[in-house]
């Protein structure tokens, strides 16, 4: 097998080719809450290479008191830093975000990559020489100049911004196999992935590197890389054909042996896309053991303090560009001094926007700004889509799929791409584009309806319940339940799987198992014909040759402006409307 080189400028990373094949085994050890709360929170543990002060201090004092300290004033300790983006969803421009303070959400303006170039510069000044910058996935996806281009215009802007490594997201395999590997191939940036494999090869040839090397301030630190082992079963199977995944348990121990006695790695880093849950649940494995820090990504959380597992601690630096997470680390004579870490906004108010950058994505967006920017209609409330039960977004997605197709039942998936949009206080409105259109629905897929019986619609959502909140993280698809119209779900998140479920009505009235259903809901690719987002054996199905864009566009020119809310149609009797994780039980808030 011929070795992946690194094409990036003066990079000091180290290539390799996978070890020896091993066969997937899906880790079945559960995941205990109160396992990991006997371990979360203790902010003081060592990370085992000797007595080490953590200290979790998001102050700029502490960061000088380190910069003056006197063992690296006089070279014997040796300080590198770490950027760390994620999520990013070819978010280009400045837009809302959404915060939660004093029990309500906040709106504030955040991201864009021209601001994001500049605090990227700033940042990495402060430690030129010993700064690295890396992206865990979902970057090239998620708006509509990165769908029209398939990922590729979004390449070239992150390379402007001179990553060191970068990894794959579980959205990356949106455009198939070939364009995965055309838009990460074009990255100049190292590659890491630990864990997808070309699944025709009988020796499981690793599709980007195994693990990669980087010498900061003669610290050599190792990367080791997992995607999402869900991805094939959370999206579209025909996104996947032609990858095989595999879970961090094969093959996890064998690279943190290789790096730290073989190559002599002071510390290892997993930049990880699998969810809070799943890496929670990875920090806690002794199969884990060695690796000091889990960087992760998929569910946008925002860590502002690390999390603390048995064996690794884990951050996620949230979405869209909005934040990047700074983690700086001081070596001395082998052994970690000190640690700081912070999760900083991306605001432009503090950090002015990159005149250059600024230019380049004007220049990539002009092709299609006659078609982006078209406005489909006005909305007057915030579109919102970071609650985990409910959302406003997804409520007008269903809206308007009902209204096209008047079936009892209207579903769509559950997700927490795409940033806010805020009406204007002086106008009361906000303009829903066809560029926005795209960050909520990222792929246009045809609308499929089918005939489903009660008893299959409650087993369905025993099994979405299991998705979102499995008690085994590594069965957490996201996190997020499932959204719909016409019909009203009452559960309960820490029942165990498949006795959640307490109530569901349809059209008011209380589901009849033995009755049939209507139900449309999205085509999801690859899936057999006679399954419907997710459910299966489902009857009379019929693909309906209507796109859902085209839907929402139809229901936006009917009823704009339009006022979505969260309105009761998914309750949880153990959990508020407003949770915004799914990491529950842990010393932890979305904020």
């Amino acid at each position: 097998m011929s070795k992946e080189k690194c094409n990036k400028p003066n990079c000091t990373c180290s290539c390799h080719e996978p070890l020896e094949n091993a066969s997937e085994k899906q880790n079945n050890h559960d995941y205990r809450r109160r396992d990991f709360i006997k371990y979360a929170g203790l902010s003081a543990i060592g990370l085992g290479l000797g007595p080490a002060i953590s200290y979790w201090l998001q102050e700029e004092g502490k960061i000088n008191e380190i910069i003056k300290n006197p063992a690296i004033l006089n070279g014997k300790a040796q300080r590198f830093t770490i950027l760390h983006t994620s999520d990013i969803h070819g978010q280009l421009d400045i837009h809302d975000e959404f915060f939660w303070e004093n029990g309500k959400p906040v709106y504030k303006k955040r991201g864009g990559f021209a601001t994001l170039q500049t605090m990227l510069k700033e940042l990495k000044q402060q430690n030129p020489l010993n700064t690295l910058i890396v992206d865990g996935g979902d970057c090239f996806q998620g708006s509509g100049i990165a769908s029209l281009t398939q990922g590729q215009a979004i390449v070239p802007l992150i390379n402007k911004m001179n990553y060191d490594l970068v990894l794959p997201g579980n959205w990356e395999v949106l455009y198939g196999k070939k364009m995965l590997m055309h838009d990460m191939n074009n990255y100049t940036a190292a590659k890491v992935c630990t864990n997808m494999f070309h699944n025709d090869d009988l020796d499981l040839e690793s599709l980007f590197p195994p693990y990669q090397i980087f010498n900061l301030g003669g610290t050599k630190i190792g990367f080791i890389g997992y995607n999402d082992p869900l991805t094939p079963i959370r999206q579209s199977p025909a996104y996947s054909k032609g990858i095989k995944f595999t879970f961090p348990k094969v093959n996890i121990q064998k690279y943190v042996k290789l790096l730290r006695e073989e190559k002599g790695c002071t510390m290892v880093f997993v930049l990880s896309h699998m969810g809070l849950a799943q890496q929670l649940h990875l920090s806690n494995q002794e199969y884990a053991s060695g690796v000091d820090y889990i960087l992760g990504a998929d569910t946008h959380e925002r860590i502002r303090e690390p999390l603390q597992g048995k064996y690794s601690k884990v951050t996620e630096p949230g979405a869209f560009g909005s934040f990047v997470g700074k983690l700086d680390i001081v070596i001395e004579n082998g052994k970690i001094k000190d640690e700081v870490y912070e999760l900083i906004d991306v605001d432009p108010e503090k950090y002015k926007e990159d005149e250059e950058m600024k230019h380049y994505v004007t220049k990539t967006k002009e092709p299609y700004k006659t078609v982006l920017n078209e406005v489909l209609g006005q909305t007057k409330t915030p579109l919102v889509r970071y609650y985990i039960i409910e959302t406003p977004m997804d409520n007008l997605i269903t809206d308007a799929v009902m209204w096209k197709f008047k079936t009892d039942i209207a579903v769509s998936n559950g997700f927490r791409f795409c940033p806010p949009l805020v009406p204007d206080e002086k106008t009361g409105l906000a303009d829903i584009t066809k560029d926005y259109l795209w960050s909520m629905l990222p792929v246009n897929s045809e609308v499929k309806t089918a005939d489903v019986k009660g008893k299959q619609i409650w087993n369905w959502l025993e099994n979405e319940l299991e998705n979102a909140f499995a008690k085994d993280a590594t069965k957490r698809f996201g996190g997020w339940f499932v959204r719909f119209n016409g019909m009203q779900v009452t559960f309960t998140i820490g029942n165990p799987k498949g006795k959640r479920v307490q109530q569901v009505c349809i059209k008011d009235e209380p589901i009849d198992l033995d009755k049939m259903y209507t139900m449309v809901a999205c085509e999801r690719e690859g899936d057999p014909d006679n399954m419907l987002c997710r459910m299966r054996n489902v009857h009379n199905q019929v693909s309906q040759g209507v796109m859902l864009h085209d839907v929402i566009e139809q229901y936006l020119a009917e009823f704009s402006p339009v006022a979505p809310k969260v309105e009761g149609r998914a309750i949880a009797t153990d959990a508020d409307v407003s949770l915004l994780t799914q990491a529950l039980g842990v010393k932890y808030e979305f904020r």
